[in-house]
């Protein structure tokens, strides 16, 4: 089934430039759709990558700071109204 659609002629032009002598405008919409999905693609393992990276830097930070927190003496103390508060010993 074939379906006609409006385009104003800015976007008729535009089109115009893109195709080649033989290219029919569905191929050349076709086309940028492909090109759209490839960067959309791309993107995406972009921001994957960026995600590991961060989670990898996040795990050492971490285990800096688990060492760094291993060295205090913690007790648990009560604070003034009734909760619960960690704090150093002052043992």
């Amino acid at each position: 089934m074939i379906t006609t659609i409006q385009l104003s002629k800015d976007v008729k032009n535009a089109l115009d430039g893109l195709k080649s002598n033989k290219e029919t405008y569905e191929e050349v919409i076709v086309s940028l759709m492909k090109i759209a999905e490839s960067r959309k693609r791309e993107k995406e393992q972009l921001l994957i990558e960026g995600c590991k990276v961060m989670s990898e830097d996040m795990i050492e930070i971490n285990k800096e700071w688990e060492t760094a927190g291993s060295d205090v003496d913690w007790e648990w103390n009560n604070n003034y109204n009734g909760n619960k508060k960690r704090g150093r010993s002052t043992r």
